[in-house]
């Protein structure tokens, strides 16, 4: 489907009926053939974590039901999920019947899997109960303060660069801003980055952070790129790259991308 037809950036009427062809995929090779990957191999393991906190269904006596779900989809998947689609989708539940909770998860799992064309975990959580958001994750050090020169807001991936001695870092940073390619409204994000190899330099990684600020491109796709730049410019032997992004219109999603195939995204943050 071409992102020309698809909802986001468009006046919508609000579904009142349960309705999967709402959900429109937006195919990931285009960027990837960007960044240089053409041949469907990626040189990383990921899924892209969505946080769906408004979800809502009638339960068979028309008494309505809500809960939160973590979405968990593929990064090998031909497609990732227009957010407003899904937004639109998840509406659609509102007004429906189903049995139960697990119900309602299958549904939504078996929906996503047929849009984005891979296998997607859905999990469902009561609004009852959660976890406390923490503001950096334990053991991270934040690179906001590094004394910066000649800082540019236009994408540049060469100030990017690595020397010396093999260390295992992890490193933070709440300063990530992209804009949506459709919208060009603002996206903001902390990123983390965990990796063992030659000491990347934390003011250009900065400054490569800050580069972003007017580059417009999906999250899934910001995140690749960086992964594919700090591969090739600092050349780690381990790496992992996680930005999570401030909710809008009820979601928030959180891709990673690893050399480990164990997930990376960590716990939610104070700003979601």
């Amino acid at each position: 489907m071409a992102l020309i037809d698809a909802p986001l950036g468009k006046s919508s009427d609000y579904p009142d009926a349960y309705d999967p062809q709402l959900l429109f995929p937006v195919a990931r090779e285009e960027n990837r053939r960007r960044i240089g990957l053409e041949d469907g191999r990626w040189p990383w393991f990921g899924e892209d974590l969505w946080q769906a906190w408004e979800i809502s269904w009638l339960r068979t006596g028309g008494v309505p039901a809500v809960a939160w779900a973590e979405i968990r989809v593929p990064s090998a998947s031909p497609s990732i999920i227009e957010s407003k689609s899904l937004k639109l989708y998840l509406n659609s539940l509102n007004q429906t019947v189903f049995s139960s909770a697990d119900q309602v998860r299958d549904v939504i799992a078996r929906d996503l899997s047929s849009a984005s064309g891979a296998a997607v975990q859905v999990d469902l959580h009561s609004v009852d109960q959660g976890a406390r958001a923490v503001g950096r994750p334990e053991g991270f050090v934040l690179i906001d303060d590094e004394v910066v020169e000649s800082l540019g807001y236009d994408y540049n991936p060469d100030s990017l660069q690595a020397g010396g001695d093999v260390v295992s870092e992890k490193l933070c940073s709440h300063l990530l801003k992209s804009n949506c390619p459709v919208t060009g409204q603002p996206d903001w994000a902390t990123v983390l980055i965990d990796y063992t190899g030659p000491a990347m330099d934390r003011a250009g990684l900065l400054r490569y952070i800050v580069s972003f600020r007017q580059k417009q491109d999906f999250h899934e796709h910001c995140v690749e790129t960086m992964f594919t730049d700090l591969m090739a410019r600092c050349q780690p032997q381990k790496l992992s790259v996680c930005a999570r992004y401030t909710r809008r219109g009820g979601l928030d999603i959180n891709p990673w991308r690893s050399t480990d195939p164990e997930e990376a995204v960590g716990p939610r943050l104070i700003r979601q």
